[in-house]
């Protein structure tokens, strides 16, 4: 029976060895969770054998558990790299099925999509109406390769400050091309459905009627339309148009471009004592993006940002918790698979109830410590000597028996 017992002995430790040395091996392993070997003592007793002499039949491995505690955080040069601080795991999509990681270190495919280094594809939430997702599905992320479209500009905000001590024009017959026909002048560039760029001026002529200014659109050169006047209170605030707003009639830039309709907002215009001031100039329109880089923030939300100033929503990274992570299966390359002993996954947004945030730029570190391994290592290695020198005791026994004469 010592014999049995002993060999028991060595089993277990030789398992807690193994266990160690897996840990180990993988301490620069992003996302990986160290392993304990757990031990059960083994009683040979029949039903009703109560014995109070038993002294038992040695040990068995009950269980090997992982410890998901968080690791320690790394930042990185990759906006694809994404750790999780707090619970949860990654949703990942291959062939196979679903699989669950805590290692964010992805890349994109020949097709766009982000994957890590098995190819499985990162799981998102896809957009839907308005700001929000639909997280009742999911699908792959797949970064964009098409160019952001133009958008054509419709509204110009002016917000400029006329001189109430301006005196009208010497040459009373307005003419761009003669500076002596008008007080001053503001440029902004504004875009067409095709995303060309065009120059809107608008010429500022102090009017013979008090508190009264008329302006004039033109783009690219081109007058459009007439004068339109811009009238004050005795506090220097513009009265009319009531709206501040003035619609032109269209024009066509000539390229092929839809007629540019725009709108010029003078509501923050005013007429002030002192200088010609700019406050304010800008517009609604913009260019063709190329693609410069994707966001992700500490919700999980994928934004990919363009040249021209736009983010689109690619979707949001979708989180799984589970009741019981120890009953995952491990299927390698640092990923988990749902068990009935898991139980089903509880999918979540990074940020709400106790699902964790999203770092982006980052990597989870190994949660093992390696001084905790070494000094495990040690004691398997010295139960490992203890159980085989309770075999070579046994053996002596045994020899010592059967040299009785």
């Amino acid at each position: 029976m010592s014999f049995q017992t002993a060999l028991s002995g060595l089993n277990a430790a030789s398992t807690h060895l193994d266990v160690t040395a897996h840990n180990i091996a993988n301490v620069q392993t992003s996302g990986f969770k160290e392993s304990r070997a757990e031990f059960a003592d083994v009683y040979a007793t029949s039903s009703g054998d109560v014995s109070a002499t038993a002294t038992g039949s040695g040990v068995r491995i009950s269980a090997v558990k992982q410890q998901f505690s968080q690791g320690t955080i790394d930042f990185t040069d990759s906006s694809l790299d994404l750790a999780i601080s707090g619970e949860g795991f990654f949703v990942l999509e291959d062939s196979e099925g679903i699989v669950y990681t805590r290692s964010g270190a992805f890349s994109v495919d020949n097709e766009g999509y982000v994957v890590n280094y098995a190819l499985q594809r990162l799981q998102v939430y896809p957009t839907s109406a308005g700001d929000s997702f639909s997280t009742g599905s999911l699908e792959d992320l797949q970064l964009v390769t098409s160019e952001n479209p133009p958008q054509e500009t419709s509204v110009a905000e002016i917000g400029v400050n006329l001189p109430v001590n301006e005196s009208t024009p010497a040459v009373t017959t307005f003419d761009p091309l003669v500076a002596d026909s008008f007080n001053n002048s503001s440029s902004l560039t504004i875009y067409d459905s095709l995303g060309a760029t065009h120059s809107a001026t608008t010429y500022y002529v102090k009017s013979s009627v008090s508190n009264a200014w008329d302006t004039y659109l033109y783009i690219d050169g081109n007058a459009v339309g007439g004068a339109n006047t811009l009238t004050f209170d005795s506090s220097g605030n513009l009265i009319a148009p009531a709206s501040g707003q003035i619609t032109y009639p269209s024009y066509d830039a000539g390229n092929g471009s839809s007629p540019i309709v725009l709108t010029q907002d003078f509501i923050d215009t005013t007429q002030y004592g002192g200088e010609f001031g700019v406050n304010q100039l800008t517009q609604d329109g913009y260019p063709t993006g190329r693609l410069t880089g994707i966001e992700i923030d500490q919700n999980g939300v994928v934004s990919a940002r363009f040249t021209n100033g736009q983010a689109d929503r690619l979707g949001k990274v979708a989180l799984a918790i589970f009741t019981n992570p120890n009953g995952l299966q491990q299927t390698g390359d640092t990923t988990w698979g749902e068990t009935f002993a898991s139980g089903q996954p509880r999918r979540g947004e990074a940020g709400t109830s106790d699902f964790g945030l999203i770092q982006s730029g980052a990597l989870e570190n190994s949660n093992v410590n390696l001084t905790d391994q070494l000094v495990e290592m040690i004691t398997a290695q010295r139960n490992f000597e203890a159980n085989s020198q309770m075999i070579q005791t046994a053996d002596a026994v045994t020899q010592t028996i059967l040299n009785i004469r």
